[in-house]
């Protein structure tokens, strides 16, 4: 392979201030995190521990192998909304008995663990993760069911995280539950719809009705334990299948389920399996993307910094040089890489995504987009040439690729590029974002442009005069709110990523997530769609 060349300057003007731009925004992501950690606050989580119990982050590093990672998935959840940053649910990919897992944590400091549109939205995000990589799933739960208030918004598609668990053991991948405390209403078909359920004596309680209910329904006067506690359900129900003593017992059973799973991944093992680590510190990813999303960086910078051993093939490098295309390794993964290198993309960098593509479908190599892009370009003389088709071919190649893709924002994500470079819409198995990094239709200040300009034609065509004042006013406005509203903690509040990642954690994320990848089959499309030619 060819060694990549990098001759980024740390003592530059522009590095130093890209870096300190970006170190700003890791502060700002650190706030959020902690914000999540601290779950209901310290009241509540002072409470949980004078009651014996674990904090969900302590129930997930006991249930991990030791000294395994944990890539945590939307930590920021909910960020920018009226409900607290973590949507009191973790989710994540763990290592428990040597087996990869997605593991799901109800956080009970946050309301009792209740679900919230957030919650639900990342607990769903988690299923659809398990499914597509093929990772058995561990939920803790703890959870008093819906959040009352928000009912109307969670009720009728909550009911899709129990049919995600039907699905998930019908591919023959498995749940594992452990109960450890109050699994109310909805909550308690997550026990009841998994393969295999932990409860714990004289804590767990899973009833489809609490007592107060019951007596309202029915009139009768029920008590906790009869009605739903954990050793009635492993007497008499049959809910469950182990009877834990503690917290700890119950991680302990846990474990010993998934041990004896016989899981074995479906897809190939590394290429090597002792990778050459990247031949440049990725302490430099800080200051290589630019924090004026106009200015453009080159990507084999970061790819020199994230790829074994600094290689990489590249693929028609001198045609549609605006894209990036080649072949390297990753944690000894081949993988294909599409990269921006000048933002805008043009008909021959559309026709040389669609081919390489293909290429990597062929050979059943895996995809990263690395982002940065204001999208297709515009004008009569590329219309002309058929950016609308050649921007398709692209897409359509996309949309129809069946090796895994994930992607990573370094930067700019706008219009149609973020389609064809494999957006959230595209589903990617994993997409993260930079703190740098933004998402929208197109840029600020060209949004606000375009605006202006229609009302100024409105305003012409009707005869009527022009408030300057009034425009100049509506412009501000709107490029405020599109900055806010494309900045990746807003985007990832939202889910519309799988996080928020430091730029000097991104091999190490692509490599976690390959190897999660793995455990299913890695096979590429048999046939696309008709490429407008």
């Amino acid at each position: 392979m060819t060694t990549l060349d990098s001759a980024i300057d740390p003592a530059s003007p522009a590095f130093r201030a890209n870096r300190e731009a970006l170190l700003e925004r890791l502060a700002e992501l650190d706030v959020a995190l902690d914000q999540a950690r601290a779950g209901g606050g310290e009241k509540y989580v002072t409470r949980h521990h004078k009651r014996g119990k674990l904090l969900p982050r302590e129930r997930i590093e006991l249930l991990l192998d030791a000294d395994s990672p944990f890539l945590e998935l939307s930590p920021v959840a909910a960020y920018g909304t009226d409900f607290p940053v973590g949507a009191s649910v973790v989710t994540g990919i763990g290592v428990v008995e040597g087996v990869e897992c997605l593991v799901i944590a109800n956080d009970p400091t946050v309301r009792g663990g209740a679900v919230n549109p957030w919650s639900l939205a990342k607990t769903r995000r988690a299923g659809e993760i398990a499914l597509a990589n093929r990772l058995p799933m561990v939920n803790l739960v703890e959870s008093a069911g819906a959040d009352l208030p928000t009912q109307a918004e969670i009720f009728i598609p909550g009911g899709r995280v129990f049919r995600d668990l039907t699905l998930l053991s019908a591919a023959k991948i498995p749940t594992v539950s452990v109960v450890f405390g109050n699994a109310t209403a909805g909550g308690a078909y997550v026990p009841g719809m998994s393969d295999l359920t932990i409860m714990i004596r004289d804590r767990s309680q899973v009833y489809l009705a609490g007592p107060p209910l019951v007596k309202m329904a029915t009139g009768e006067d029920a008590e906790d334990e009869s009605l739903g506690g954990a050793a009635m359900h492993a007497t008499a129900s049959g809910l469950a299948d182990f009877l834990a003593a503690d917290e700890r017992d119950g991680i302990r059973l846990a474990r010993q389920c998934v041990r004896r799973l016989n899981w074995r991944k479906h897809g190939p093992g590394p290429r090597n399996p002792c990778p050459q680590p990247p031949r440049y510190d990725p302490e430099e990813l800080l200051g290589i993307a630019s924090f004026d999303l106009r200015v453009p960086f080159d990507p084999r910078d970061v790819l020199a910094r994230v790829l074994d051993g600094s290689e990489f093939d590249e693929f028609k490098p001198a045609y549609g040089s605006a894209l990036v295309t080649g072949w390297g390794e990753l944690h000894g993964y081949p993988v294909g890489v599409l990269a921006n290198a000048r933002g805008v993309l043009f008909s021959a960098e559309a026709q040389k995504a669609a081919q390489f593509i293909q290429l990597a479908n062929q050979s059943d190599t895996s995809l990263i987009f690395l982002q940065n892009t204001t999208g297709y370009m515009v004008g009569t003389e590329y219309e002309q040439r058929g950016i609308i088709k050649h921007g398709a071919l692209m897409i359509n190649a996309v949309s129809n690729s069946t090796v895994p893709h994930l992607t990573v924002n370094l930067g700019a994500s706008y219009g149609a590029g973020n389609y064809g470079m494999c957006g959230r819409a595209y589903e990617p198995r994993f997409l993260f974002t930079w703190p740098n990094a933004k998402s929208a239709v197109m840029g600020p200040a060209q949004l606000a442009g375009v605006l202006s300009i229609v009302a100024r034609q409105a305003a012409a065509a009707r005869g009527r005069e022009f408030d300057e004042d009034s425009d100049a006013a509506m412009r501000m406005m709107v490029e405020q709110q599109i900055e806010s509203q494309s900045g990746a903690l807003f985007l990832s509040g939202r889910l519309y990523d799988d996080g928020v990642i430091d730029p000097r954690d991104t091999r190490t994320v692509l490599g976690l997530c390959l190897s999660a990848i793995h455990n299913g089959p890695v096979k590429g499309a048999e046939r696309f769609g008709v490429f407008r030619m």
